[in-house]
């Protein structure tokens, strides 16, 4: 992660252990880091983006320890679960 000059923060993520070569756009991962650029930058409303081959923007709001995500989504894949009691 890192400040941008046209976002508030840029960040990339990778996950080899789980077999994640590179996630396109993580929220769980600017869930941990908006809280620290929010106080960095003395901000409650960030921008942050993503620079994955991708890559995406999120719209970020943080109050404390908390953090509210917001962007554009694609639907990756569509599934049905089964429970046989």
């Amino acid at each position: 992660m890192a400040r941008s000059q046209k976002d508030d923060c840029v960040s990339r993520s990778f996950a080899p252990k789980l077999s994640v070569a590179e996630d396109p756009v993580c929220g769980s991962g600017h869930c941990h880091i908006i809280p620290y650029w929010a106080q960095q930058l003395g901000k409650n409303h960030l921008v942050a983006y993503q620079a994955s081959q991708r890559g995406g923007v999120l719209y970020c709001d943080c109050w404390g320890k908390q953090a509210t995500l917001a962007s554009k989504a694609v639907l990756y894949s569509e599934g049905k679960l089964n429970i046989k009691e």
